[in-house]
């Protein structure tokens, strides 16, 4: 599981990790990040799941799209 600083807010953690991962390609351009999957992994609530991708919707890293989920966003 993954290790959170508790100096800062989890959902802020989370979206480092998903930009780093969009940086390096292991999320690939118009790729399906799962927030059940997230959630899964960094063992939170869905709501800290969602505010993690609407900070990296509001930097234009992603795109959600309503009943698809959201996408890594071309750049």
């Amino acid at each position: 599981m993954f290790e959170f600083d508790p100096t800062r807010p989890k959902w802020q953690q989370i979206a480092e990790v998903v930009r780093q991962r969009i940086a390096s390609g292991e999320y690939p351009v118009r790729g399906l990040i799962s927030e059940v999957k997230l959630e899964q992994e960094f063992g939170v609530a869905r709501e800290t799941v969602r505010k993690a991708t609407a900070a990296l919707r509001e930097e234009g890293l992603i795109i959600t799209t309503r009943g698809m989920g959201s996408f890594v966003a071309e750049r």
